[in-house]
């Protein structure tokens, strides 16, 4: 099963997941409006990788822990694929909106 990027990263994303992924499975785009990021379940290989470097919690790691996410990264991943990279965002810098919190 692959990891899933939630509502979290919604209008956030950091951009260090898809910075470690071994499979470039993590694309970023723009959903509602706002920026985000996906996982791709075709290519995601559960390595865990970006799980641990997301410091706001956004990635579950299984499409189970977050069904309706997991179909949205999965129906936007084609739309996602081809758009350029992302500079990471640094770990530290505080989360815009405020309802998310750093992970300790």
């Amino acid at each position: 099963m692959a990891y899933v990027i939630t509502e979290k990263c919604l209008g956030e994303r950091y951009g260090t997941c898809a910075a470690v992924c071994p499979t470039d499975a993590i694309y970023p785009g723009e959903y509602k409006g706002e920026v985000f990021m996906v996982i791709d379940p075709t290519v995601c290989i559960s390595c865990g990788a970006c799980m641990p470097e997301c410091p706001i919690g956004a990635i579950v790691e299984s499409e189970d822990l977050s069904p309706e996410w997991a179909r949205i990264n999965a129906e936007l991943a084609p739309m996602f694929k081809n758009n350029p990279k992302v500079s990471e965002r640094p770990k530290n810098d505080p989360p815009r909106k405020p309802t998310n919190k750093l992970v300790q």
